[in-house]
């Protein structure tokens, strides 16, 4: 039996960003019906017809009002909330210590042994 493809799923990306500064990382406290109260990194679903690098800039201006519109690089002011309906804040997080509860995805990462500082 085919599968019908208005039916079939429509497969979906995410992508986020490590934001480092010394040996601390950005996270936001999530408010959402999926993993609400966690602490995840800035990011969001990929747009149809967007490089990853496009969406990454993009998740980063519209969650925290940072990056260079024009390159998307991260600029050094301070992170702002502006989604307040989907995150509580957002602040930097020693890596060895990171906040707990972690949004599920990160933690698996972390549990994995990955260090965004190669040289820590």
């Amino acid at each position: 039996m085919e599968r019908d493809a208005a039916k079939a799923p429509a497969p979906r990306v995410a992508v986020v960003l490590f934001l480092l500064k010394d040996k601390s990382v950005l996270l936001g406290r999530r408010r959402s019906s999926v993993g609400d109260s966690t602490f995840a990194l800035p990011g969001g679903h990929l747009e149809f017809g967007e490089s990853f690098e496009e969406c990454a800039a993009r998740e980063l201006r519209e969650e925290s009002g940072s990056g260079d519109k024009q390159n998307g690089i991260p600029n050094k002011q301070l992170p702002q909330n502006l989604e307040p309906e989907k995150c509580y804040g957002w602040d930097w997080y020693d890596w060895d210590h990171l906040p707990n509860p972690l949004f599920l995805p990160l933690e698996k990462m972390v549990k994995t042994g990955f260090n965004p500082f190669p040289d820590h």
